[in-house]
């Protein structure tokens, strides 16, 4: 159930005298934001404004913090998701919080919450589309990882290429027809940060370029991708921040629900 559908269900209880004003009010209170004690104040209004609920930065958190808003927020969401997270960091977290479930390439823990009983991975994608998600090279993969994990959580359907980078460009081009198929690509890359570029000359759809900080001491950690991929001669790119999985992936979620609430019209 979504939070529009969840507070039309509430105000329908209140009109046929299932819930009192009073619970309603209370149920309301902390709609727009919860505090969770002193450290925290969880957004439940996000989804609603955006379409994506919140999602948890690990970065920073003690443990205990994390799964405290994690408890917080699965009651009112229907997958809580925690990025960047250490193995060690999900050690500490899986003692404290029940259900939870690790993605150690991406680095996310994602647990199941509100009116949810199975494991935090959809068996079938929510919305419409295909994001198509690409790696240069191995060490790209836990930043393309944590785009096809974070998009596959949301509801989307994704398909993976990994490696395909350009120095060996007859591997992309062998998946030609994946790419075709795809609504949105994301495309990771350190390096020089070439391949968005090329996959852009080859694809109908947006591409996302997502930078990696990958590659030798002139790369500077990222740099040299990002402005690479900033000046790319192939139309139709958009570039993120460097090693932002995450960002890609809820980008090319939005591109692909306003697509959706368009064809409505």
């Amino acid at each position: 159930m979504t939070q529009p559908e969840a507070i039309r269900h509430l105000l329908n209880a209140v009109a046929q005298g299932e819930v009192s004003p009073e619970t309603a009010l209370d149920k309301l209170k902390y709609l727009t934001y919860e505090p969770v004690e002193d450290f925290a104040r969880i957004d439940h209004h996000r989804a609603l404004r955006t379409g994506f609920p919140e999602v948890i930065w690990g970065p920073g958190k003690t443990p205990d913090q994390i799964a405290r808003i994690m408890e917080v927020m699965r009651h009112k969401t229907p997958v809580v998701m925690a990025t960047r997270i250490e193995p060690a960091v999900y050690e500490q977290l899986q003692e404290r919080v029940s259900g939870l479930h690790y993605y150690p390439l991406a680095r996310i823990c994602a647990v199941q919450g509100r009116n949810e009983t199975s494991q935090p991975y959809p068996s079938a994608p929510s919305h419409p589309g295909l994001i198509g998600v690409l790696s240069a090279g191995t060490a790209d993969l836990p930043v393309a990882e944590e785009a096809a994990i974070t998009a596959e959580l949301s509801g989307f359907q994704v398909k993976r290429l990994w490696d395909v980078g350009v120095a060996g460009i007859h591997r992309l081009l062998s998946h030609r027809e994946a790419i075709a198929e795809a609504d949105v690509l994301i495309v990771a890359a350190g390096m020089e940060g070439a391949l968005p570029s090329v996959v852009a000359g080859l694809a109908d759809c947006p591409v996302i370029a997502v930078p990696t900080s990958i590659g030798y001491g002139a790369s500077f950690n990222g740099l040299a991708a990002l402005l690479s991929m900033l000046n790319s001669c192939a139309a139709g790119v958009g570039v993120v921040n460097i090693d932002n999985g995450f960002g890609a992936a809820i980008l090319a979620g939005q591109i692909l629900r306003t697509t959706a609430r368009l064809s409505t019209r």
